[in-house]
């Protein structure tokens, strides 16, 4: 393996290499980069011009240029841009910009396009299967910057001015129960009778929850408080429980149980910390959080701790993140009347010369990050589902499955234990492709909304013919799929143990 991977990073290296010399020649030859001042009525236009002459080499070769930005490059320098702004500090901009902005997506449609492609190939040719199959090609076949722009006017705007008297029409809490209603009835697998049950609890419990909303007002003011996360923390700690470990053995939800509820308890004796936190103190507290989980996990596991306290953790950690929620929200108020009653951002990474504490910057951030997010997940949900669907039915119809099948283990088993781990792997090519491209930002997004991040930076070198930040903007990204290539090369042998023994 390690010959393979030594192998695999010397002709990666050769071909980045390679890739560089062209990009350069490209950038180069794409326009006169001193057409600005070619135009310019100024009097020191000669004086300007030749002095971009001499700080970008334009009095060189091509190819020369190219080997003294190679010689850079091994040297820790980047170069410059046309106006004189070092290209690492731009690159260190730009790449906290799309991180923040691209990591958070990628990890979103991935985990959840996964789940619903795993989903549907498990209820093959079901409503179910169907209703997600529409919806991908739908979500696939949606221009990135239409999505965005649909986001931004009924997201954002409509929506904003819907806050100002946040009251749910009837027709409208009809029509969403309705949908709500269909998404139940196709998610339960069973005969028409047990659908029609389920299409009619998922309809009178959504409308109850929507026009309980209205009636509060709770758009107004919103907030989970300590029932709601009690009972939604031990509720998915059972689910997961059982999703995971069954019902043969009790041990994991027990522990699962336990954490969740003593991480629930603990939401009124953690308010004082709460009120004015720091980012240190947060982290502190959920590592707090895990290590207690996984105590738990530990005492209450028995012969079965190693399922047990994955599924501990994950309980505590999840009533954790949602008493955090939950303090979020309570600073909805006063950040929406700050931003005279319109929260939702349509623009930018935050709002220029926004004061406020802990709790409404970061809420201000997220509402700058959740358009953008969601534009980028509906297009990467398509492609996650449909593969993971296709690799799923591909695996389920292999000997081994078939074989599990007929040793009488139990369908949860099969599935979670003998198909999901191989049918991951083709994903996982997918996977260390769309991660390496998070490096390279999201050009059309961030045009729509403003964000200066990497895609932002290649298109406006791209458009000034300045090949020094578009070639910062390649090597980053080439390097960041070389890199994510060989990370895919040992999750292979991970997966598969006959990639080891090969």
């Amino acid at each position: 393996m390690l010959v393979f991977i030594a192998r695999r990073l010397a002709i990666s290296s050769l071909t980045l290499l390679a890739a560089t010399f062209i990009m350069f020649f490209l950038v180069a030859l794409s326009g006169d980069p001193l057409a600005d001042l070619r135009e310019s009525s100024l009097p020191d236009a000669p004086r300007l011009m030749e002095a971009r002459i001499a700080a970008m080499h334009l009095d060189e070769p091509i190819p020369v240029r190219y080997f003294s930005w190679l010689t850079g490059i091994f040297q820790g320098d980047l170069g410059v841009n046309k106006a004189g702004t070092t290209v690492s500090s731009l690159l260190a901009g730009a790449m906290a910009s799309t991180l923040k902005l691209v990591v958070v997506a990628t990890v979103l449609a991935a985990v959840i396009g996964i789940a619903i492609g795993i989903v549907s190939a498990l209820r093959q040719y079901s409503s179910f299967d169907h209703g997600i199959t529409f919806a991908a090609f739908v979500c696939f076949s949606l221009p990135v910057f239409w999505v965005a722009t649909m986001l931004k006017q009924f997201v954002a705007i409509e929506f904003n001015d819907w806050l100002r008297d946040p009251f749910i029409p009837l027709p409208v809490i009809l029509a969403i129960a309705l949908a709500a209603g269909l998404i139940w009835a196709s998610v339960y697998n069973g005969d028409r009778k047990g659908k029609l049950t389920a299409f009619g609890i998922g309809l009178v419990v959504t409308a109850v929850i929507l026009f309980a909303l209205s009636a509060s007002r709770w758009f107004a003011d919103p907030g989970l408080g300590f029932p709601f996360i009690l009972v939604v923390g031990l509720a998915t700690a059972a689910g997961v429980a059982v999703l995971v470990a069954g019902v043969d053995h009790l041990q994991p939800m027990y522990a699962a149980l336990g954490a969740a509820g003593v991480g629930a308890l603990l939401y009124y004796p953690l308010q004082p910390m709460l009120i004015a936190p720091s980012v240190l103190t947060l982290l502190g507290l959920f590592v707090v959080a895990g290590l207690v989980s996984a105590a738990i996990g530990w005492q209450f596991g028995g012969l079965l701790r190693r399922q047990a306290i994955p599924l501990a953790v994950f309980s505590g950690l999840f009533v954790a993140a949602m008493i955090f929620m939950d303090r979020l929200l309570e600073a909805w108020d006063g950040y929406a009347r700050a931003l005279k009653g319109r929260p939702v951002a349509t623009i930018g990474a935050e709002t220029p010369n926004f004061l406020g504490n802990f709790w409404q910057t970061t809420l201000d951030s997220g509402m700058h990050l959740m358009l953008p997010t969601l534009a980028l997940i509906l297009v990467g949900l398509a492609s996650h589902s449909r593969y993971s669907r296709a690799s799923m039915l591909e695996v389920m119809n292999q000997d081994y499955v078939r074989t599990a099948r007929a040793k009488g283990l139990p369908e949860r088993t099969v599935i979670i234990k003998h198909a999901f781990r191989n049918g991951m792997i083709p994903i996982t090519t997918i996977l260390a492709l769309d991660f390496a491209g998070v490096f390279g930002g999201a050009v059309i997004t961030e045009t729509v909304f403003g964000w200066r991040g990497m895609g932002k930076m290649f298109e406006v070198g791209l458009r000034e013919v300045d090949p020094m930040p578009v070639m910062g903007f390649f090597l980053v990204t080439g390097t960041s799929i070389v890199v994510w290539n060989m990370l895919a090369d040992i999750a292979y042998a991970y997966l598969d143990p006959r990639i080891r023994l090969s």
